[in-house]
Order: C-alpha cells, then sequence, then structure tokens
C-alpha cells in the first residue's frame, strides 16, 4: 500500500475511533439519563399509589358495608385503572377495578390470583394482572381494615419508552453530525502529517547504496512548526536527512580519498619494482651494461624503500583500527634529544639547535618507540624539504592549557610541547589544509637536497596519527622563512 492509502486508511481508523466513543459516551449518557428518569417516575407512582391505599382504607373505615365492600371506589379522586381489593384471613376476597368510563369492574379469579401472597405491610411490589396489564401495587393493614391498592404502570412505560426514542434520535443526529466534523478536523489536521510521510517515501526511494545522489527532499517550513506535533516530526525528519547527506558526503569523502590512496599507493610500489625489474633484466642480459656489484646495490636499496612504504602503510592501517600502544613512562626531553643526534647524524649539513625550556624531567606516558618517530619524521621532513645550511631549532616546553569542557566548565592543565622550527623556504598555503593527509608532497616548492630520493608522503601523516593516538594534537605553521610544526601532548 503507497504512502497515501496509508493515510487514508489511518484517517479512517480516527474517524471510527472517534465515532465508536461518542457512541458510547452517548449510549452511557442515554441510559443514565433512562435510569434517573425511571427511578423519578417510578417513585412519583409508587407514592401515589401509597396514598390510593390510605384513601381506601380510610374510606372503608367511614363505611358500613360488607366485608366486600369496594364502595370508595366510586368517590370522587379515583383515576382510571385504579385497582382495590379486600382481605380476610390472608385471602383475596373482593377485587375491582376503575374503568376508563368510570364504572367499577369486578376481577375475575385469574386476575384476584395475581395479587396473591402480598403482605399488609405497606411494601410496594410489581404485579402483572392478566387482561389489564402490569400494577405497582402494596396493602395496608395495621389498625384499619386490610385492603390494597394499586395503580398501573402504563403511563410510566409510555414515558420511558418516548423518552428512549428521542435520545436515540437525538444520539443518532448528533452522531452522525459528529462524524462529518471529526472526519474533516482529522483531515485537516493529519494533512501535514501526510505530506511529512509522502517526504519520507520519496527520501526511501532514492539509491543511497551507488552512485552519485542528489539532494534529498526536505519537509517543506509550513509542516516544521515544533508547537504542533506534526512540526516535531517534520523537524526530527529534516534533522535524520542531514545526517544522512553528511553521511553520504562523508562516504564519498572516504572513497575519494581511498581510491586516491591506492592510487598513491600503487605508483609508489611501482617505482621500486619497476626499478628492481629492470636491474635484474641488465643482469640476466647478454650484454650487460651496468656492473653487477652496483646492480645489486640498487636492487637492495630499491627493496629496501619497498619495504619502508610497506611497513608505514600497516602501520597506518593499524593505527586506524584502533590497536593499542605499549605505553610506559618516557622521559621527553631525553628522547627527543636522541632524535635530534640523530638526525644531526643524517644530515651534518644543517644547523641543528635544541632548546629544553623545562623546569625538570617531564614525564610522559607514551610508547617510546612511537613517540621518538614522531620526532624523527618531523626532523626528517625538515632535513629533506630544505637546503644545506637551514637552521631547524626543537623546542621543548611545558605550557598551561584552559579546554572548555563539554558542561562548558574549564579545566586546566600543563601541558608538553615539541616544536620543530626551520627557516626555510616554507609551505604553500595551499598544500597547509592537506599536509597531513597521506601521499601528500611539498616538493614542488621546498628545496629539496639534491641527489636525494623522495619520499614516500607518509611522513606527516603517520605523525599525525601517532599523536593523535597518544592523545596529542599536531598543527602546523609556515610562511617564507619560517615553518614550525608543534606536537602537544597531555603530562603524566
Amino acid at each position: 500500500m503507497d504512502v497515501t492509502g496509508r493515510w487514508r486508511s489511518l484517517r479512517v481508523r480516527l474517524v471510527l475511533f472517534v465515532s465508536v466513543t461518542l457512541v458510547v459516551v452517548c449510549a452511557a449518557m442515554a441510559l443514565t439519563t433512562v435510569f434517573v428518569q425511571r427511578v423519578y417516575l417510578l417513585g412519583d407512582l409508587d407514592q401515589r399509589v401509597t396514598d390510593a391505599a390510605e384513601r381506601s382504607q380510610g374510606g372503608l373505615q367511614r363505611r358500613t358495608g360488607g366485608a366486600t365492600d369496594l364502595g370508595f371506589l366510586n368517590e370522587r379522586g379515583q383515576p382510571a385503572g385504579t385497582l382495590a381489593a379486600r382481605f380476610a384471613d390472608g385471602q383475596v376476597i373482593a377485587a375491582e377495578v376503575v374503568t376508563a368510563d368510570g364504572r367499577q369492574q369486578v376481577l375475575t379469579a385469574a386476575q384476584r390470583a395475581a395479587l396473591k401472597g402480598i403482605g399488609t405491610d405497606g411494601s410496594l411490589h410489581t404485579r402483572t394482572v392478566p387482561g389489564l396489564g402490569t400494577y405497582r401495587v402494596t396493602a395496608l393493614g395495621g389498625d384499619g381494615v386490610p385492603v390494597l391498592a394499586g395503580l398501573p404502570m402504563a403511563d410510566v412505560q409510555q414515558v420511558i419508552d418516548r423518552l428512549v426514542v428521542v435520545e436515540a434520535v437525538i444520539a443518532a443526529v448528533g452522531l452522525g453530525a459528529a462524524a462529518c466534523v471529526s472526519a474533516v478536523v482529522i483531515r485537516r489536521q493529519l494533512r501535514p502529517l501526510g505530506r511529512v510521510a509522502a517526504t519520507a517515501a520519496e527520501v526511501a526511494r532514492v539509491p543511497l547504496d551507488r552512485g552519485e545522489v542528489a539532494p534529498l527532499a526536505r519537509v517543506a517550513a509550513r509542516d516544521t512548526d515544533p508547537g504542533t506535533e506534526a512540526g516535531q516530526v517534520g523537524v526530527v525528519l529534516n534533522r535524520l536527512i542531514d545526517h544522512v547527506e553528511s553521511s553520504l558526503a562523508e562516504r564519498r569523502r572516504t572513497e575519494e580519498r581511498m581510491r586516491r590512496f591506492l592510487a598513491d599507493a600503487g605508483h609508489e610500489l611501482r617505482t621500486p619494482l619497476a626499478s628492481i625489474a629492470g636491474y635484474a633484466e641488465y643482469m640476466n642480459g647478454d650484454q650487460r651494461t651496468i656492473e653487477p656489484a652496483l646492480a645489486w646495490q640498487r636492487v637492495s636499496a630499491q627493496s629496501a624503500r619497498m619495504t619502508d612504504l610497506v611497513e608505514d602503510l600497516l602501520l597506518l592501517a593499524r593505527l586506524d583500527e584502533g590497536r593499542p600502544l605499549e605505553l610506559t613512562e618516557v622521559n621527553l626531553a631525553t628522547l627527543v634529544a636522541e632524535a635530534v643526534w640523530d638526525a644531526r647524524a643524517a644530515g651534518s649539513g644543517h644547523d641543528w639547535q635544541l632548546a629544553l625550556r623545562l623546569d625538570g624531567p617531564v614525564p610522559v606516558v607514551a610508547d617510546p618507540s612511537r613517540l621518538h618517530q614522531v620526532v624523527a619524521n618531523l626532523l626528517a621532513n625538515a632535513r629533506v624539504h630544505t637546503p644545506t645550511g637551514t637552521k631547524i631549532t626543537v623546542v621543548v616546553e611545558t605550557v598551561e592549557t584552559v579546554e572548555t569542557a563539554k558542561n562548558a566548565s574549564a579545566a586546566a592543565g600543563a601541558r608538553c610541547v615539541i616544536r620543530v622550527r626551520d627557516d626555510g623556504p616554507g609551505i604553500p598555503p595551499e598544500l597547509l589544509p592537506t599536509i597531513f593527509e597521506r601521499f601528500t608532497r611539498a616538493d614542488g616548492s621546498r628545496s629539496r637536497a639534491s641527489g636525494k630520493e623522495g619520499g614516500s608522503g607518509l611522513g606527516l601523516a603517520i605523525a599525525a596519527a601517532l599523536t593523535q593516538a597518544h592523545g596529542g594534537r599536531i598543527e602546523v605553521e609556515s610562511e617564507p622563512g619560517r615553518t614550525e610544526f608543534s606536537v602537544t601532548l597531555p603530562i603524566g
């Protein structure tokens, strides 16, 4: 079933629910009204029956007739249908009823039998007298003459029946009108929700698992009023669509980076492999144009280069997987000093400077070999990409930092910063945003020492990944004549 059909079905169910609710309410009100009215009418009838019995007993006391005398029924004020009876030894010995023309009619034996078993205690009883209908009767005894009196219930029942009919008609008309109004109101109220559902269905039909995804539809502003339930759904749906689009954009960026990464990795691996294959061909040829020792030297060099590249790629893969480091307490000053000595031995043509601006030993919880690799990569980057004679200064210092936490409270603490600064030609501004991405090179702008082979473009990416794995951050600032990389690490 499509969205339109589903919402039409929902509207029908809501209208049915409201209608059933109204039916139940109307039925409860009608039954309550009928019950209350019946109780009132029966109470009034019982009172009139009791009054009739008292009048009948009083009339008998004033008369001098025999034990079967019911002449008081002829007295004025006795309504048509009034029934009276005389008792003797608990048996009905005389019973008459006032007819519609005001005369008295003697009850038959069958009709008198319907009055048996009524005690003279003044309690009210309901009896059906054959040929006369249903009566409300009572009998009085006491110090007076025992007598029974009764009045028909036909009038009461007729009033109740009419009330039921009136209630039913009013309820039917009211329910019909209420159902129509409810249908219109529900339709109008659900219309925004239907538009929200249609937007969701349109987004659901878009193939998000492949190809370029066009901008997704959004819920219109008129259906995003947070003051209404439908508007709240629209707001949440728009947020969900925004999240989906941002996730798709990130997926595209990740796929693009992966494609570029694979292409660059393939290119980097192809170069040493091509060199190895070329030297092997020279060595196997009939006429050798290169000395075997030199060929093997170049093969070994290219093999080592390829091995380093593969190890760098494996390291980045492990860091991407979030594998834990082998953490221990490290003296940062000693670690940086050793890295500078190694760099001075590898690049004696540069002016190396080390400044330890520390009050004492700085203990850092880190993986010694990986942290040494971070510093070594930064020093190698400065050495390779700057001309001979460039001054490279390494500074280790502690700084006080204030970071704003998520709960808006300020937390202050000491941090250690390693700065690698050189006065070389600098990094082009357009390369700074991607300087820590994999296979990024700045060979075109920063001078490279003559005769040195180019790197793989993974050194700074590894340094950034290792710094992040240690809970720190790496930053760069560059302009002509000054380039500075800074690594900030937590202390302790």
